[in-house]
């Protein structure tokens, strides 16, 4: 497998990209935790098929302390009694907007979500969720695979 174009011809063709978005993801994710956040980017990388992305979040998480246990069972979050009320709330959240071209966030998922978050927060979670998927788009249409040095 290879990749279609290759990462660096990708940012240098179009250099406002990782800045941009980014710096858009970043803002948004700075005001939500981490932990959260290496969640929903992960939960919505696995959607999308982004090997690249998971291999790159999955690290992320573990570095910042994240327990590999929950890592492992994340793709059934439903089923299991690891996740807090807020986590789930935000990950059935990212399911709902990361596959918009099948259903789309229903009143009663953002009831859940209000339950548990500020509208500031919501806001900042949605911007975090949009910016994964444009990544993952970008990463899935080019190929970019992860570097397995450490496989």
């Amino acid at each position: 497998m290879k990749e279609r174009i290759e990462k660096p011809f990708v940012y240098k063709t179009q250099p406002a990209l990782y800045k941009s978005l980014g710096g858009l993801g970043e803002a948004a994710a700075a005001n939500l935790e981490h932990s959260l956040v290496h969640l929903v980017k992960l939960r919505a990388s696995q959607i999308n098929g982004c090997a690249f992305c998971q291999h790159m979040h999955s690290n992320e998480a573990r570095h910042d302390g994240e327990k590999q246990s929950r890592l492992d069972v994340l793709p059934a979050w439903r089923e299991v009694p690891v996740f807090s009320a807020r986590e789930r709330a935000a990950l059935d959240w990212t399911e709902a907007a990361t596959q918009l071209s099948q259903t789309s966030p229903t009143d009663q998922q953002f009831a859940q979500l209000s339950s548990v978050f500020t509208q500031e927060e919501i806001v900042n979670l949605t911007i975090t969720i949009a910016t994964i998927n444009a990544w993952n788009r970008i990463a899935v249409s080019f190929n970019f695979f992860p570097d397995f040095k450490d496989v």
